[in-house]
């Protein structure tokens, strides 16, 4: 079951700035977290239970530099909460859904995830998260 909008993730050349206007909205940007797996540094802000992610390339050759290299800065994917994402991508597998992702990677503050690619999704990458028991408690 799909949970909630976890976040919304922005691709940005740099988290410092893209940071200046939701200080400027008296918003609160969390720690600076890098996710080597993703070959990016990603900043949240928290918007009630979900969450804008700022997302800034560590690499060149990351996914999110290439994005913003083709397509500039802005909204890079839309991020769902599930309670079982192996269970949901074996359900997606099963009905023929293209996934960019078969096995669940790591995420932010430890959470499994995995993308829908956005063939199959009206254009829209969208990422699947399980949070990590430990960041439930």
């Amino acid at each position: 079951m799909v949970k909630r909008i976890a976040h919304i993730g922005v691709a940005t050349r740099s988290i410092a700035s893209a940071a200046e206007i939701y200080e400027a909205l008296g918003m609160t940007i969390g720690q600076v977290e890098e996710v080597e797996d993703q070959q990016v540094r990603v900043a949240l802000v928290k918007v009630g239970e979900s969450a804008i992610e700022l997302l800034e390339a560590t690499d060149p050759t990351s996914s999110i530099a290439r994005f913003i290299k083709k397509r500039g800065e802005g909204i890079h994917h839309i991020a769902l909460e599930v309670d079982d994402l192996e269970q949901h991508l074996e359900l997606l597998s099963s009905r023929g859904v293209e996934l960019v992702d078969a096995v669940p990677g790591k995420g932010v503050d430890g959470a499994a995830v995995a993308f829908i690619h956005p063939r199959g999704t009206g254009g829209v990458l969208i990422e699947l998260c399980e949070r990590s028991k430990e960041s439930d408690a």
